[in-house]
C-alpha cells in the first residue's frame, strides 16, 4: 500500500538521525537560542542505507539558532535592490539565483546592507503578479551580525500589483500566519516588512508596499524536533490525529480549500522521531476569509464561492476534532485580538469588521455537537 511504503521513508529518514526532540502541536511557544549554526538542508531525502548501531539509540537533539528577524512581529522598513526587469521576466519554474542587496536601519540608526540572491517562485502569483514572489539566499558570513542571521532561504511575498487591493490581501494573508502560530507552534513564523523595491540598474525605488517573509520549513521542522519530508502520499494512517484535527479545523476556519497535504500543495509533512509526522500549513491567498478576486475553487469539490466553507479533514480523526474545536473556542478573543493590535490597525475598518464576522460564522458552526457533526464533520474525507 502506498501508507505503507510513505511510513517506511518516513522512518528511514528519521532512522538516520536526522533530527531528535519533542513537539507542541497546541499553542507556539518561541524556544530557539542563537548558537552555533548547525544548517538542514530543506528536505530531508531517503538515506541508502542505515546504520542500525546509530539508530538503535536515542539521537541527541541537533538544534537549529533561531533567526533574529522572527524574534519580534514589529513591521520593518527594508529596501530590496536588485534587476527588476530581469526579476519581472523569470516567471519560470527553474529560474536562477539573481544578486540583489537587503538594507534596512540597524538599532544605531546606520544603514545595514547585504548582499543576498534571490530567484522568483510560486505557482499561480509566478504567472500572474507583476512582482512575483520570490525567495531570498542569506549566506552566512553576509547575515552575521544582522537581523537576517541564520535565516536560511525564506519566502518573500510580495505586493504582486501595485495596487491598494492586492497590499491588503498581503495584510490579510500576514494575519493568518499569525493566527495559526497562536494555535501551534507547528507553523511558520512570519515578519511584516515595508519592502521598498529599488532598481539596481537606476537607484530609484519603483514602490514601497507592505510584504512579508516566512520563515524557512527547516526551521519550523527543528523547533518541533522534526524533519522535512518530501515524500508524497501521507494519508490518514500517517498523519498524527491532533495534529492534523488541528491543520483541517483551521483550513476550515479561515475557508480555505487550496491544500492537500498528500500532495505537499501549499502544505508540508514534519516526522518525528516517535514516529508521528505532522501537517504544516502555508499560503493562504486563496483563503475564503480574503476572498482575492483571483482566488478560485477546485471544480471537484461541493462547494463553487472562494467564501464557502467545506471541511476536508479525514473521518479517521473524528476523535480528535473536539479538542480542536475547544482550543478555537479557547483561543477566539486572543485570535481576534490580532485585528486590534499594530498589524491588525493596517488593514480598514470595514475589512476588520468583515473579516471578524467571517470568524464569528465559524463559531456558529461548532456552537454545538450537532452544529459541528452537521457543518464539518458531514464532509469529512474518508
Amino acid at each position: 500500500m502506498m501508507e505503507r511504503g510513505w511510513r517506511v521513508f518516513a522512518g528511514l529518514v528519521l532512522a538516520a538521525g536526522v533530527l531528535a526532540g519533542d513537539a507542541s502541536v497546541g499553542g507556539a511557544q518561541d524556544t530557539g537560542a542563537a548558537g552555533k549554526k548547525a544548517k538542514a538542508p530543506k528536505t530531508a531525502k531517503a538515506p541508502k542505507a542505515v546504520d542500525s548501531a546509530k539508530a538503535d539509540g536515542p539521537q541527541k537533539p541537533k538544534k537549529m539558532p533561531a533567526p533574529p528577524l522572527f524574534a519580534s512581529e514589529t513591521p520593518l522598513a527594508v529596501t530590496l535592490t536588485t534587476n527588476i526587469k530581469q526579476i519581472k521576466k523569470d516567471k519560470m519554474a527553474d529560474a536562477p539565483w539573481r544578486a540583489a542587496t537587503l538594507s534596512y536601519a540597524g538599532t544605531d540608526g546606520k544603514t545595514v546592507m547585504l548582499p543576498v540572491r534571490i530567484k522568483t517562485r510560486g505557482v499561480w502569483r509566478l504567472k500572474h503578479c507583476d512582482y512575483p514572489p520570490i525567495r531570498i539566499k542569506v549566506g552566512d558570513k553576509a547575515g552575521k551580525g544582522t537581523l537576517f542571521a541564520d535565516i536560511d532561504e525564506p519566502k518573500l511575498v510580495t505586493y504582486c500589483r501595485n495596487q491598494d487591493a492586492y497590499e491588503q490581501y498581503v495584510l490579510q494573508e500576514a494575519q493568518i500566519y499569525r493566527m495559526n502560530r497562536l494555535l501551534t507552534d507547528v507553523s511558520h513564523k512570519v515578519r511584516l516588512v515595508q519592502m521598498s523595491y529599488a532598481d539596481s540598474a537606476t537607484g530609484k525605488i519603483e514602490v514601497t508596499r507592505y510584504s512579508f517573509l516566512v520563515e524557512d520549513p527547516a526551521h519550523v521542522a527543528r523547533r518541533a524536533g522534526g524533519a522535512i519530508l518530501d515524500q508524497k502520499g501521507a494519508g490518514p494512517d500517517d498523519l498524527d490525529p491532533a495534529a492534523s484535527a488541528i491543520a483541517f479545523v483551521f483550513q476550515y476556519f479561515i475557508g480555505n480549500t487550496d491544500f492537500s497535504y498528500a500532495g505537499l500543495h501549499n502544505g508540508e509533512v514534519v516526522a518525528l522521531p516517535d514516529g508521528r509526522n505532522l501537517p504544516v500549513s502555508y499560503d493562504f491567498d486563496f483563503a475564503g476569509v480574503i476572498n482575492a478576486t483571483y482566488a478560485g475553487v477546485d471544480p471537484s469539490l461541493r462547494v463553487t464561492r472562494v467564501r464557502d466553507r467545506q471541511f476536508r479533514g479525514y473521518c479517521a480523526h473524528e476523535a480528535a476534532y473536539p479538542r480542536a474545536l475547544a482550543l478555537f473556542v479557547a483561543k477566539r478573543e486572543a485570535l481576534s485580538a490580532l485585528y486590534r493590535d499594530e498589524i491588525g490597525q493596517l488593514l480598514p475598518a470595514g475589512k476588520v469588521k468583515q473579516t471578524i464576522g467571517y470568524f464569528d460564522d465559524f463559531y456558529a458552526n461548532i456552537a454545538t455537537p450537532k452544529d459541528a457533526q452537521r457543518n464539518l464533520y458531514a464532509d469529512c474525507v474518508k
